[in-house]
């Protein structure tokens, strides 16, 4: 046995060995799953990009697009744990939210998104930064079921948060954004980590 080889079988065993080990410990806890959707209406897309603002999802997040209801961006449920119901916890969100203001050349990113149950916000971390900033909130009729262990949130309206508006138009030397403006409609389909 050549010692390339000898060296290549001797990485591949302990890699399989700590595959295993790690699989060993998290066989029997399910990852949280599911996703959030920000549904951005037409009527909005059209005052954000008259004003030369546009919102892009970033990866692992996704764009869509139908005639209806306008843009759309899914982001896949990372961790969490919590009620939806009875509002306490948090679930986290993969991807980011990328809003670029053509007319002043300026642009911020958010990651870390997550939604707060005890604070019903949409927040997210601005890239610079560690402290969260509140981006949007849920609004008008606001619906909550369950079946089995999976929860859903469907809102009839996504509102800029006041502190999100604020920093919005700070970053993007704008006055475009103001707090309670609608942006769309906002669900999440979420299995909690078990």
């Amino acid at each position: 046995m050549s010692r390339t080889f000898a060296r290549v079988a001797a990485a591949a065993a302990g890699l399989a060995l700590s595959v295993t080990a790690a699989s060993a410990t998290s066989a029997s806890a399910a990852p949280a799953a599911g996703n959030a959707v920000i549904h951005e209406s037409n009527a909005f897309f059209q005052q954000a990009a008259q004003a030369g603002i546009v919102a892009v999802p970033l990866p692992t997040a996704t764009a869509g697009y139908d005639s209806a209801s306008g843009l759309s961006a899914s982001f896949p449920v990372t961790n969490g744990s919590g009620s939806l119901a009875e509002f306490w916890g948090s679930i986290q969100f993969g991807g980011g939210l990328l809003f670029v203001d053509a007319r002043t050349g300026s642009a911020v990113a958010f990651r870390q998104l997550a939604f707060s149950s005890d604070t019903y916000q949409v927040v997210g971390v601005p890239d610079g930064s560690t402290t969260p900033v509140a981006l949007f909130t849920p609004a008008g009729e606001t619906v909550v079921t369950r079946t089995g262990t999976t929860q859903n949130l469907s809102a009839a309206s996504l509102a800029l948060d006041p502190a999100g508006a604020q920093f919005l138009d700070s970053k993007l030397r704008t006055s475009f954004f103001t707090a309670g403006q609608s942006v769309g409609t906002f669900t999440v389909t979420y299995t909690p980590a078990s």
